[in-house]
């Protein structure tokens, strides 16, 4: 996270409206998900989602179908910037990433691990972006190194058919059925010195990506390694 841009903490009562009144109605008609594994979301405490992301109905639909808590993404900057977005996520809640800042990703771990040590469900994307060829890509190391500094699970999450309903290049999204699918939580032990070497953060963000493309059924992309 950049320098000055510290996580905007949103609004319950805003979020709750989105969800139950002005996109959340609308959103299940359209796309009408299908849902598995919610009974691996803890009620209370700190976690991270970590999902594939082929859509931009990802951020979306994916909180959507969390029951009763609020998921908090890591958002880039350019997002958050852009007037279209900017009362969005300032009223649901994120941590801003600074993509074009060097010392961004350390700063953006930081305030990931202050947000779950304080609760937060977290929701990550770690390929960083959505995928250009529908493939899974390798993982960025954020996600292992927050669930790991701040000993909270990770529960990995396959999405699917959110490419079809709103592909790249598409103006507008077309309905049809999604399906949103939740893994058992994935437990590491806290790095020796509370902080995760590069060596260890990429083995943990290797496992929870073959569990991402097992849940997902994507083919994955050079780096990825097939679920055991």
């Amino acid at each position: 996270m950049a320098e000055g841009r510290p996580t905007v903490e949103g609004s319950r009562v805003f979020w709750l409206f989105l969800k139950f009144v002005l996109l959340g109605p609308a959103l299940r008609l359209l796309f009408r998900p299908q849902v598995t594994g919610l009974e691996h979301i803890p009620s209370e405490g700190g976690a991270v989602l970590a999902a594939n992301h082929v859509s931009f109905l990802d951020p979306l639909l994916m909180p959507l179908v969390v029951p009763r808590r609020r998921v908090m993404f890591l958002t880039k900057v350019k997002y958050i910037d852009k007037p279209l977005l900017h009362w969005f996520l300032h009223g649901v809640g994120v941590i801003p990433v600074a993509t074009d800042d060097p010392g961004a990703a350390g700063g953006a771990v930081t305030a990931g691990v202050r947000a779950a040590r304080e609760g937060r469900l977290l929701g990550i994307f770690p390929e960083g972006t959505r995928s250009p060829d529908g493939r899974l890509h390798r993982g960025k190391t954020g996600v292992a190194r927050i669930a790991m500094q701040a000993g909270v699970p990770v529960i990995p999450v396959g999405i699917s058919g959110t490419d079809r309903a709103f592909p790249r290049g598409a103006k507008l999204p077309r309905p049809r059925s999604v399906r949103i699918t939740f893994g058992a939580p994935l437990a590491f032990p806290a790095p020796a010195d509370g902080v995760a070497d590069l060596s260890l953060s990429r083995g943990v963000t290797d496992q929870v990506m073959a569990a991402i493309a097992e849940l997902s059924g994507q083919q994955t992309a050079a780096g990825v390694s097939p679920a055991a």
